[in-house]
């Protein structure tokens, strides 16, 4: 008869010996990248999920509810955070938390709706259908407090056609308004008598000429960060003037936009490469620094290649580039190294320029890692790995302090002995490794 008492052997995609992990790691790894439904180079994106909602039945609620909280609001993912929650009221150990979870990561209106939609999302039939099951009272709860944050201009930015509207939620949750001025707004919205915001969607969907439009939005300062890189294209093809696209770059706010948000919009608005430069490293100025060398290990494999989402032309290697362009900006000093299936050290340029060395260095094949870390002399420093760690060799331990940053959300890792982990894209993940190495 055939033994079945063996140890368990853990494996890459690229069939390396992985990294097991507890499952409060497992659901951080999963979650911490995670564009929900979305399919990954290995993983679809269902799989993902329905790894995702089974692990939050094996890890404490406290900690479930505080990894949704830090999803949202560090790592800025909108849909994620709103599954987790929806696994968290299914189970009894877990429901408890659900309001207080819930109206904490919602922060945008169409946040409640996406919520719904995704509670609903297993059920059987049309969406009518789907309505009558109910909703938990503790989800209820969550999306009334979450309901009354927001004032008319935000209702009527985000009461957009849908299986699910906002008014379904003031009929689902029967939250009650804090004032008269609220109990009005609600009733418009019900009615569908809000006002229209004077926002650039509906500014630029409503037939005016677009030039002026977007001279209009920028002069009246109506554009955020994130709307303005959007824009970018739009702007160059509608014939505002380089000028005026530039002062609105120069004077837009930076400090929570990620190095490749500019990397992305470079794409587009390749004409605007010196300003969006400027300003990228606007945004890392004033950070601290790095003290001591830093290696930086940055993955060029032909998985890091796949875009982040369905919707999205930024990759994996992209947002890998934008963490290596920060961490260039705040370390003393720093030697940078790509590897796929060779390792080559590329010169430590900055902004863009160090972008397309990555980019430039090497073809995008296999995921050889642990001869990339075997390759570096890390002794003295500190070395700083981005990746998806889908790796074909066996990764060995760190010879100083190592920091292993996934950029994906792939189920097992890699690398013996104490590797420091970080899973997300986000800039704390470098403030994250300051603080540990001050504690």
């Amino acid at each position: 008869m055939a033994t079945i008492n063996k140890a368990k052997s853990v494996r890459t995609h690229e069939r390396a010996k992985g990294r097991a992990f507890t499952p409060e790691q497992e659901l951080r790894r999963a979650l911490m990248n995670c564009m929900l439904w979305e399919d990954q180079f290995y993983e679809d994106g269902v799989s993902i999920a329905e790894r995702i909602g089974a692990l939050v039945a094996k890890v404490k609620p406290e900690a479930v509810a505080a990894m949704a909280v830090e999803a949202r609001e560090q790592m800025k993912l909108r849909h994620a955070p709103l599954l987790i929650v929806r696994e968290m009221a299914r189970l009894e150990t877990h429901r408890g938390l659900v309001a207080d979870t819930l109206e904490r990561v919602i922060q945008r209106p169409d946040e409640m709706t996406e919520f719904l939609a995704i509670y609903w999302a297993d059920a059987l039939g049309p969406m009518q259908q789907r309505k009558a099951r109910a909703v938990s009272a503790q989800a209820k709860k969550g999306l009334a407090r979450a309901f009354a944050k927001f004032d008319a201009y935000q209702l009527a930015k985000y009461d957009r056609d849908g299986a699910v509207r906002l008014r379904d939620v003031l009929f689902i949750t029967h939250a009650k308004p804090k004032d008269a001025a609220q109990e009005k707004i609600w009733r418009q919205l019900i009615d569908g008598k809000l006002a229209a915001p004077d926002t650039w969607e509906v500014s630029l969907s409503g037939g005016a000429d677009k030039k002026e439009t977007f001279e209009r939005l920028i002069a009246e300062n109506k554009l955020g960060a994130m709307a303005l890189l959007r824009n970018l294209r739009g702007m160059l093809h509608a014939k505002v003037p380089r000028k005026t696209i530039a002062k609105a770059l120069e004077a837009m706010r930076t400090d929570r936009v990620l190095p490749y948000r500019f990397i992305a919009a470079a794409r587009h608005a390749p004409e605007l490469e010196p300003e969006l430069e400027t300003a990228m490293f606007a945004s890392v100025k004033g950070h601290e620094t790095l003290p001591g060398k830093t290696i930086l290990l940055v993955d060029v494999s032909g998985s890091m290649m796949a875009p982040v989402s369905g919707r999205s032309e930024m990759s994996r290697l992209d947002a890998a580039c934008g963490l290596a362009v920060l961490a260039r900006e705040i370390c003393d000093e720093v030697e940078i190294f790509t590897f796929s299936n060779d390792v080559k050290k590329i010169p430590p340029r900055r902004g863009f320029a160090l972008r397309d060395a990555i980019l430039n260095s090497q073809p995008h094949g296999g995921t050889e890692l642990g001869k990339a870390a075997k390759h570096v002399d890390a002794k003295g420093a500190r070395l700083i790995v981005f990746t998806d760690e889908q790796s074909h060799d066996r990764v060995e331990a760190p010879k100083g302090a190592g920091y292993m940053v996934n950029v994906a959300s792939y189920r097992h890792g890699v690398g013996d002995g104490d590797w420091r982990r970080v899973d997300g894209v986000s800039e704390k993940i470098l403030d994250w490794i300051i603080a540990t190495e001050n504690a």
